[in-house]
């Protein structure tokens, strides 16, 4: 039943993006912001019809050092949906990121928009709940977000036809968003020159991750992949952030294809036993863990991050 359901949201998918590719209906227009210091694509996406817009993965600027927050990215965009006359609807997160903060909140306080993100973020607050030693007050139930998706799902950005597709692997909680002929995969992938995420993320599984390229890459090719990060391949001189399924399974340098799962977990295992842990990731899932908020301020009317030992 479980690869039925996975099979029929597949095909709905498809449906949306090969009635968008066949002009049948309007496909989206995307706007994105990149974000250098974490390597991070912003999306906005809307309807041409309506001007009803999503904001896809959205980033809170962080000084670690210092320990302060600011919004000249989040603003950047709160900029160009006044400017375009868009109304958001929707404040999505394709997983709780481990690279950056969300700036859902405060986007929602300025634009409105429902924050939504997969329903399994519900087995990383389990686990990362555990690594803070969070108490009872922190839910682990997903309730810090206004909706949660699972497999399948679908909603609207004004007439666009959106479908959730479950994607696990680089955590287990990954989405991917088909919105017309758009796909947003999240860290699912990355530019034909750049490969893959990685998978040794608590709850990751680089076996899942293939998987989930795979069903990807199963949509038309034609589909405009829209991705959430890009590193600058060596021998490329700008970032890069837009492709197409056709151009993935004809030129992935980790995930093509004709490569098997077996070469692809051996590579992909391999490779990331030798990355270091993302600059920002103690902060980044404290905070994405609870829909971009921080913790609750303690009683001196501070609010605090914590930064877990280990070897002391």
């Amino acid at each position: 039943m479980a690869d039925k359901a996975r099979d029929t949201a597949l095909e709905r998918a498809s449906e949306v993006t090969r009635s968008a590719l066949a002009g049948a209906a309007a496909a989206p227009v995307v706007a994105t912001f990149f974000d250098e210091a974490t390597f991070t694509a912003t999306h906005v996406v809307h309807d041409p019809a309506t001007f009803t817009a999503a904001i896809i993965d959205s980033v809170l600027d962080y000084d670690p050092a210092a320990g302060a927050v600011s919004h000249a990215s989040a603003d950047q965009v709160i900029a160009y949906v006044r400017e375009n006359g868009l109304t958001v609807a929707w404040l999505l997160e394709t997983h709780a990121h481990a690279d950056h903060l969300s700036a859902a909140p405060y986007l929602q306080d300025q634009l409105g928009g429902t924050i939504a993100i997969g329903q399994d973020i519900t087995e990383v607050q389990r686990t990362f709940g555990v690594t803070f030693n969070e108490g009872q007050a922190f839910a682990r139930d997903g309730s810090q977000f206004d909706r949660l998706f699972g497999d399948g799902d679908t909603f609207r950005i004004g007439e666009l036809e959106a479908v959730v597709l479950h994607v696990p692997g680089h955590t287990p909680a990954d989405v991917a968003y088909v919105i017309g002929d758009a796909v947003f995969t999240g860290d699912t992938m990355f530019m034909p020159d750049y490969g893959t995420a990685r998978a040794d993320f608590p709850g990751g599984d680089a076996r899942e991750l293939y998987r989930s390229i795979r069903r990807l890459l199963s949509l038309p090719g034609e589909s405009r992949l829209f991705l959430c990060h890009d590193y600058k391949a060596p021998g490329r001189d700008h970032y890069a952030w837009e492709t197409t399924v056709a151009g993935e399974r004809k030129g992935n340098v980790h995930a093509a294809d004709g490569v098997s799962e077996d070469d692809f977990v051996e590579m992909r295992e391999t490779r990331d036993k030798g990355l270091g842990m993302p600059r920002l990731i103690l902060p980044s899932i404290q905070v994405n863990m609870r829909a971009g908020h921080f913790p609750e301020p303690e009683d001196n009317g501070t609010r605090y991050l914590k930064i877990p030992l280990t070897g002391a």
